[in-house]
């Protein structure tokens, strides 16, 4: 019986160093699971952000900048192509989830 008695303090430290390192690691699980969810909710809320108009409707003919004007449809093409391709990658992260 002195044996047993010798053992419970061994195991009362060693329930209570678990309880503990239970507890830690349930913390920073929780804590990792609010960050996840914050980012989630970051990236769907880009989803779904008004989306901006292409300015075409801005773009006005003048008769001496033909040149000028052609480049600046181009150069806005090529733009919402790009933001077009980004809506799509942020699209296919947020339905993969």
């Amino acid at each position: 019986m002195g044996q047993h008695h010798d053992t419970a303090p061994a195991t009362l430290v060693t329930l209570i160093t678990g309880a503990v390192i239970g507890a830690t690691g349930l913390a920073w699980w929780l804590l990792n699971e609010t960050e996840r969810r914050r980012r989630l909710g970051k990236q769907r809320a880009m989803l779904y952000a008004p989306r901006m108009q292409d300015g075409s409707e801005v773009l006005e003919p003048h008769p001496n900048g033909d040149h000028r004007d052609k480049q600046l449809e181009e150069r806005v093409e090529k733009l919402n192509a790009a933001i077009a391709d980004v809506r799509r990658q942020l699209e296919s992260m947020g339905g993969g989830s």
